[in-house]
C-alpha cells in the first residue's frame, strides 16, 4: 500500500519537475540574450543544462563583470580571515550558495571531460585534497564561462 503512494508521489514530483524544467527552456528560448549565453554555456564542457541555467538566473551580470568579480559573487574566491581562530587562513566565503553547489556538481564533471581543466585538475590532485581541486576547477570554470560569455565566443 505504502509502496503505491510513493510511487505515484515519485511520479508527480517526476512530472513538476520536467514541466518546470520544460519552462525554464522555454523561458530562456524566447529571449534573445539567454539564449546566446545560453549557447555560449553549454559549449564548455562540464556544463549541461542545468549548470547553464542557474547561471543565466543567478549571475545576470555574467559577461559583463570581472573573472574576479564572477569567483567572488559565486563564493569561489579566497577570503583572508585576519582574526578570529582561523587567523591567516584562507577560505571560500559568501557569495550565491545555491549557485557554488551547482559548481561544485559541474567541476566534477569538468575535472574529468575537459580536456584543459582535466591537466589542471590533475596538477592539483598531486597537491591539495579534493576539497580544494574541486573548489579550484569550479573556480576556473565560472571564470572561463565569465570569459567567453564577454567575448560571446563559444
Amino acid at each position: 500500500m505504502f509502496e503505491d503512494i510513493d510511487t505515484e508521489l515519485k511520479q508527480r514530483i517526476d512530472s513538476l519537475i520536467k514541466k518546470l524544467e520544460d519552462r525554464i527552456t522555454q523561458a530562456v528560448a524566447n529571449d534573445d540574450r539567454l539564449s546566446e549565453t545560453a549557447i555560449v554555456l553549454r559549449s564548455i564542457p562540464g556544463i549541461g543544462p542545468v549548470a547553464s541555467a542557474m547561471l543565466i538566473a543567478e549571475m545576470p551580470e555574467i559577461g559583463t563583470i570581472t573573472g574576479v568579480e564572477a569567483a567572488a559573487l559565486t563564493g569561489l574566491a579566497p577570503v583572508a580571515h585576519d582574526s578570529g581562530t582561523l587567523r591567516g587562513k584562507r577560505a571560500i566565503a559568501g557569495g550565491r550558495r545555491a549557485l557554488r553547489h551547482v559548481m561544485f556538481q559541474a567541476a566534477l564533471v569538468t575535472a574529468h571531460h575537459n580536456p584543459s581543466l582535466k591537466s589542471f585538475a590533475d596538477r592539483l590532485r598531486k597537491a591539495g585534497p579534493h576539497k580544494v581541486v574541486t573548489t579550484a576547477v569550479a573556480r576556473k570554470l565560472v571564470t572561463v564561462a565569465n570569459a567567453l560569455r564577454k567575448s560571446r565566443q563559444k
